[in-house]
């Protein structure tokens, strides 16, 4: 992760969110990495914070989400037994 980004996520102190970075290759066209990202925002939830492009063609892209109730929890759900 670049060193700009590692910023911004500890400055996250309330836990609300989980990131994710990611590394897009030089292949990969504008419009096949912005289909690529609306899907994981439309079906996942994850939202583009910030995108970083490099002079050799590649990406790198730093997604969040809100973390669920069971994400924040330390103990996860359980079905009754």
């Amino acid at each position: 992760m670049p060193v700009g980004w590692e910023k911004v996520v500890s400055e996250d102190l309330s836990e609300d969110y989980e990131w994710v970075p990611l590394r897009l290759p030089p292949d990969v066209t504008r419009l096949n990495a912005s289909t690529r990202l609306s899907i994981e925002a439309e079906y996942r939830g994850w939202e583009l914070t910030r995108v970083r492009l490099y002079t050799d063609g590649s990406r790198r892209v730093l997604l969040r989400r809100r973390k669920t109730v069971a994400d924040r929890s330390d103990t996860a759900e359980r079905p009754a037994q």
